[in-house]
């Protein structure tokens, strides 16, 4: 990391070089005071300066190099695509995002430095810059297809591992989570990335998320009965079942199905296959395709009756959920206008699916005035 200047860059990257480095990553986005002493963000935050700090290393050396990208900026892109022109190898995206991490009750920071706890914005890092991460890297990809990433910014496991290499990334780098924990968690990533690979060439798992298997449907035996699972509800539930148990021959499947071996698997995917998977499917908003709608349906079995959906849809959304008072159980009225906020905030996954709507749907514009209005009140 250096300010603009030729000399400095280019015997940094010589000297780099010499002491039998493989590859360089150029640090055009330190926000930690870097900024205001021109170097860091300061640098690259300006494409020319980009362009022309690339043009430097590339012509002292001749080892890869990297361009490490700042998110503080409008279009992250542009930062790129000046890196590439000016003969860089990659770029890494992204570098941490300008913050203020918090204040304390008598209103001083944390951090905060000397007597007189003073504090200064710094880089905010971790799962909580994953999705502007996410943006960037997909973001670069499309603007330059093929060009190599290496992603950077939230990568907490085996699933967001994927994540950033479906948006176009070949390389993942692993910070804050090792902080977290320690370099352990990198086998962890590596195993549950060989069983996503594995699941994709199974053909029978086909509708697994990740390692995640898809939920079952309500049982057929408290189909239409609407019973949550509390107080007297519980109790039918119980009743049923020991009725269902009754009469079922509980060895018509046979004893020996849970050892069936698997059906023969495909070719296993590797990760190169992963790389870019999804920067098809992200762009402009022009590009949505907005008469293909949907609405949220509500899985009553795995309900836990918490009402969270009901209370954002009725205060922050659109009153398209109904709440039953006794059973507690949740049902979406023909108001739900897709707009996912109760997935959102459910706390049990797949309880709140989106699927096709099937009828027109009627914006409600408000409630009609109890008067009319006369033209002389204009």
């Amino acid at each position: 990391m250096c300010g603009f200047n030729k000399d400095d860059w280019t015997t940094l990257a010589k000297m780099a070089e010499a002491s039998g480095a493989d590859a360089l990553e150029l640090n055009l986005s330190c926000p930690h005071g870097m900024g205001e002493r021109g170097m860091g963000l300061a640098c690259g935050q300006n494409p020319d300066l980009v362009l022309q700090i690339s043009q430097w290393v590339r012509a002292a050396i001749k080892i890869p190099f990297f361009a490490k990208l700042t998110p503080n900026v409008t279009e992250v892109k542009e930062i790129a695509k000046a890196a590439h022109q000016g003969g860089a190898t990659g770029v890494t995206a992204i570098n941490t995002v300008s913050g203020l991490m918090g204040l304390r009750g008598d209103a001083t920071a944390w951090p905060s430095v000397g007597k007189e706890q003073r504090t200064t914005y710094g880089g905010v890092s971790g799962n909580a810059v994953r999705p502007i991460a996410l943006r960037a890297v997909s973001s670069i990809a499309r603007t330059l297809p093929g060009y190599p990433i290496m992603a950077t910014g939230g990568i907490d496991s085996a699933d967001s591992c994927v994540q950033f290499l479906q948006c176009g990334a070949g390389v993942v780098q692993i910070c804050s989570s090792i902080q977290n924990q320690d370099f352990t968690v990198i086998q962890d990533y590596i195993t549950g990335l060989k069983a996503y690979l594995y699941l994709q060439s199974r053909p029978d798992l086909k509708n697994w998320d990740m390692q995640s298997p898809p939920r079952d449907p309500i049982p057929e035996i408290y189909r239409g009965k609407h019973l949550p699972k509390f107080g007297e509800y519980q109790e039918e539930r119980n009743k049923i079942k020991i009725e269902a148990n009754q009469k079922a021959d509980l060895l018509a499947n046979g004893s020996n199905n849970n050892q069936r071996s698997p059906p023969a698997a495909n070719k296993i995917p590797n990760v190169l296959d992963q790389v870019g998977r999804a920067v098809s499917r992200i762009g402009e908003y022009n590009r949505l395709n907005n008469q293909e709608q949907v609405v949220a349906l509500v899985n009553e079995e795995l309900c836990v009756n918490c009402g969270k959906c009901y209370m954002t849809c009725n205060d922050s959304g659109y009153q398209a959920i109904k709440f039953d008072k006794n059973t507690h159980i949740p049902t979406i009225t023909d108001d739900c206008t897709g707009c996912t906020l109760c997935v959102s905030v459910c706390p049990i996954i797949d309880c709140i699916t989106m699927v096709p709507r099937t009828i027109p749907y009627i914006p409600q514009r408000g409630i009609p005035p109890t008067t009319e209005v006369s033209s002389s009140a204009h």
